[in-house]
Parts: C-alpha cells; structure tokens; sequence
C-alpha cells in the first residue's frame, strides 16, 4: 500500500492550482451511476456532451461526409437536366437515393439536422470559454507553487543580493519580456501566451462565421445563365435568362439593374506542337451600363469576372453561330438570323436545330413550318478524310450539314422543348437531290434548294460567335473568405504560441544569503520552455550573480575538524531541488 504524505499532497495541490485555468476548455461531465438523474439532470448532461469540442469535431466530420454524396451525385438544384439523366440510367438506386434524399443533399432533413447541432454545439462550446477567458485577462498570474522543484524547468542559485533587490530585478525582467507579471508574497509570479487561447478562440469562432456564411449565401443567392451572339445584349431582368434559379429567401427584385452588350468574341488557339488546339485566348468584350449611368468597356475572361451592380459575370463557353437566310417557294424571306450550335468536343463540333416557325407557305399557299437539322465544323478535313468532325477549334474551313423538315414543329404543344433538337414525330423529311438524298453539305455562300418548289436555305458567309454567361450573387462569399483567413490565423496561433507561467521566488536562506528560484510550467511539453527559462534566468544572474563560497568556522580552535569544502554555486540554469531545502518559507 503507498503512503503519501502531507507535504506531497500539499504539493501537488499547489501544481494543480498553478497550472489550473492555463487552458478554456470546459471540463466535460458524463453521467454518473446513480439511481437517476431526473429531468434537469439529463438535459444538462445532453447539454455539456453537446458542447464539448469532442461533439464538435464528431458534428463537423460527419458535415464532411455529407457534402461527399453532395459532390458526386447530381443535385437536382445545380443541374435539373442531370439530374434526370442520373435518375433514368439507375432505376434501382434512384428510389433509394430518393428515400435518403442524395439528390437534395444540401436542403436534405439530416444535413440540416448536423448543420444546426454544430452550428448550437460551437456556440454553447464558445461562449462560455470566451467568458472564462475575458476573466483571465482581468485577473492575475496565481502566486508560486510551494515546492517549485516539482515543476519541469526549474534552477536556483544563491547571491548575495538582498531577495526584495531580487524580486524588483525579475519583475522588470519579466515585464520588459511582455510577461504579465506581479509580486506574489515572496516570489513573483508572471503569465505569457495568451494569444494561444486568443487563436483557440478565434478559429471556433471563425468556423461559426463560416457556417453563417453557407446559410447566407444558400439562402439568398441568386445564379442564372444565358447564352449571347455577338451583337446582341442582356438585361439583368427575370425573363432574359436562359436558366435561372435561387435560394429559398431571395427575390427576384432584388436583382441588380444592369445590362451589357456582347461586342466581339475573341479565341485563339495552339496551331503546331503537341498542343495543337488547346486554347491560349478567350476574352468576351462587352459594353455594359448600370441603372442610369453611363456605358463603360470591359474584357471578360475565365475566372476574371465582370463585377457589376452587386453580381459577377462569369464567361463559362463558347461556340459558333451561322447566318442562315430562308426564303419560302415565292422568294419571300421567312427567316434571317445567327443560329447558336452546341459544341459537342474540344474542336467545337458542333449541332443544332434551325427552327422557321411563322411565316411559311408551301407552293400551295399552305401555312406550314420548317425545321433543319445543323451539323457544323469550323475547320472541315475534306471529303473523303473520313467522318465529318472538326480538326481545329478555330474557323479555317468552316462547313455545315443541312437536313431539312417539314410539317409541324410542335412548339405549340405546351410541352417544353430543347431549342437544340427538332421534334420530328410530325414532320416529313426533304430528299435533297443535290446531296446525299438527306442531307447536304453546304460552304459560307451556298444555297440548299428544297424539292418541289418549297424554297431554300442559304448559308451565309457571316458566321458569328457566341459567348454563355453565368450571372451570380452570392452575399456570404466575402464572410466566408473572412472566417477561412480568420480560421487559419487562429489555429495557426492556437498551434505555434505556447502560454506558459514562470515564478521567481527570493528568499534568505539561514545563512544569511538569499536563495534564488526560478521555475516555468507549460499548458503543454515544448522544449522551448527550458530555453527560455534558461535566458531568463541567465539575465537575472547578471544583475544577482553567485555569491562567492564560504566555510563556516569551527567551535573550538583545539577541537576543531577538517573543514568539509563548501557546497559549489549552483549554475542558473541548473535544476537542484536539495538548493531550495535551507529556504526560509
């Protein structure tokens, strides 16, 4: 059985009241055996398991894992059309993923279940340790440890110096060192490090900041698309975007009034090497204009975005549009314009639909519709070099397939349609004499003459470009950046910074010369506490240097012994706990 006595309890009581409150960290509770613990007593134990920090990170793992599912599987809110896709290739796990709500991660039940609990975990967690430490800051380092030998960096010596000459040195010391610092009864006692706590602090409270942040910016933001031909504009109003969704707080009048116009598209590319084809220049030139102000010039380029009113303008893709001229089996015009076509490869081969709509008589004077399917290739490799893909991204031989429909279009359904691809169910195919029998290829000038007297299609030499824009407002994106440099900062104080508590106590020992101690205790093991100790003391040492050694003289010349040598001066930096023993307390 071990016996311990009073003076080692004494003492390690005094350890725990001098390292105790070097840290803010709430000390956890768990339920302890009894027969209950009543209502109140469950809820404050829930409450304590709720906001330590080991609830804290378990909440904040478990957020990451959430957003995985979010990340690989399409989310109906980002990509309905995806979305979809996702669903009709997978009919076994989309009713599973359906059930657990993977296509709705973000707004889903049980992710807003760990985004609250973490969100009240950090706070209940944080306010309480900022309180704590607020009155730490108020308060004073406690004073020394009644055995300071116990501690981990400890030395003495004695001087001859007297111990309150002692303790004024070390308080100026310490203090011009940016210790906090005062005398305690014999010792002084003296406090370093509190932006170690300042950091913990900080980067909690910056991860709360974040989070108000993601709900901020889900809840009111704003994203839309729309895709641009050159010379053609866009008003920042609902109706003109091409896709447009929001946040569940947002409203469509709180958008910025703004527009800009698409003046020229500008793309280059790598002609030799390797990387031929790879894109070296894209740049969209716009004009653009705030409510009531005037028009200014500005460059959009990927990831450098045009900032206006509020929003930012991302330019997202490019492709190519052609003229196409329509005239009906009289000559009359019935459709002139740039027709956008949908890359489909990195060498924008592209397709699409040209819809003729109104306007359109056939040979009988029948009111009727048309529409061509496009297959368009900036850069043609030749008839008969194989299939008909584009060899360069840029327009070196441009060519275009044609095949025509007539009949009816079916945009007078209800049912919406892709402005990309005809709905053929109810139209008839023209046999083109001239081409294929289907379809015929067609240079910049060229016209298609349809059968039967049904008119023709021109491809005209003007082929323009089009540029897509993605129109965005997220409000919390500038209180995210601010909680994520702030969260670094913070936890990169809370790692390097190290608070720790030196004590220096000077007393006369009962041979009249005054024993020096000096000794630091840290919130964790660094072996930079001894070498600042070791400067610390050091520079005491310098101003209360060894007192020279002395032998005490006998009683009786006559019956006088050998005098033993006296005891060497300590060295500063030494740590003999016997030196403290003939200390007068």
């Amino acid at each position: 059985m071990t016996h311990t006595s009073p003076n080692e309890t004494e003492a390690r009581d005094d350890l725990t009241v001098a390292g105790s409150q070097l840290s803010t960290a709430p000390q956890e509770e768990t339920a302890v055996a009894g027969p209950t613990l009543g209502v109140i007593g469950w809820i404050r134990w829930f409450w304590r398991q709720l906001t330590s920090m080991r609830v804290a990170l378990i909440l904040l793992f478990l957020l990451s894992l959430g957003a995985i599912p979010g990340s690989l599987i399409p989310q109906t809110n980002v990509d309905e059309l995806k979305a979809q896709t996702f669903k009709d290739a997978h009919p076994t796990l989309t009713p599973i993923y359906e059930k657990l709500q993977l296509f709705d991660v973000y707004s889903s039940v049980w992710f807003s279940a760990i985004y609250i609990l973490l969100f009240v975990s950090l706070i209940g967690c944080i306010v309480p340790r900022s309180w704590q430490f607020v009155g730490q800051l108020r308060g004073r380092p406690p004073g020394a440890p009644g055995r300071l030998t116990r501690l981990p960096a400890y030395t003495t010596w004695r001087t001859e110096a007297e111990p309150e000459q002692v303790r004024e040195a070390a308080l100026t010391l310490l203090k011009g060192r940016r210790f906090r610092a005062h005398t305690v009864k014999d010792a002084v006692a003296a406090e370093k490090g509190y932006l170690r706590e300042t950091g913990n602090l900080l980067f909690h409270i910056a991860l709360i900041v974040m989070l108000v942040a993601f709900a901020w910016g889900q809840l009111f933001k704003s994203e839309g698309g729309k895709l641009i031909i050159e010379g053609d504009g866009f008003a920042n109003t609902l109706t003109q975007y091409d896709d447009f969704k929001s946040g569940s707080l947002y409203s469509t009048d709180d958008l910025a009034p703004f527009s800009f116009q698409l003046d020229t598209f500008t793309g280059t590319y790598e002609k030799n090497g390797p990387q031929r084809g790879t894109p070296r220049t894209f740049e969209a030139a716009v004009t653009y204009s705030e409510a009531g102000g005037k028009d200014k010039k500005a460059i959009i380029r990927v990831n450098e975005p045009l900032k206006v009113g509020g929003s930012k303008v991302y330019l997202i893709a490019h492709g190519y549009a052609p003229v196409v001229t329509v005239k009906d089996g009289r000559g009359k015009v019935v459709f002139h314009g740039a027709v956008p076509l949908l890359p489909f490869d990195n060498n924008i081969t592209s397709t699409g639909a040209i819809k003729v709509m109104d306007g359109y008589r056939d040979k009988n004077g029948k009111k009727e519709q048309l529409g061509f399917q496009a297959f368009f290739v900036p850069t043609f490799a030749g008839a008969g070099k194989g299939d008909m893909f584009s060899q360069f991204p840029a327009l070196e031989f441009p060519v275009m397939a044609l095949t025509g429909y007539h009949g009816d279009l079916r945009v007078n359904s209800g049912l919406p349609q892709n402005v990309y691809q005809l709905d053929t169910s109810k139209m008839k195919q023209f046999k083109v004499e001239s081409g294929t029998g289907v379809a015929q290829r067609m240079l910049p000038g060229e016209t298609m003459t349809l059968p039967d007297g049904a008119g023709s299609i021109t491809f005209e030499k003007d082929i323009k470009e089009w540029a897509s824009f993605q129109i965005s407002q997220q409000p919390g994106n500038g209180l995210a950046l601010a909680g994520a440099v702030a969260a670094i900062a913070g936890l990169t104080g809370s790692l390097f910074i190290q608070r720790r508590r030196v004590w220096v106590r000077a007393v006369r020992g009962k041979d009249g010369v005054t024993v020096v101690e000096m000794a630091g205790l840290g919130r964790s093991e660094s072996a930079k506490l001894p070498e600042e100790l070791a400067e610390l003391a050091a520079a005491l040492h310098a101003q209360a240097p060894t007192a020279p050694e002395t032998a005490e003289p006998a009683a009786d010349p006559a019956d006088a012994a050998p005098a033993e040598p006296a005891e060497p001066a300590a060295d500063p930096v030494a740590a003999d706990p016997a030196e403290a023993e003939g200390a007068e307390k």
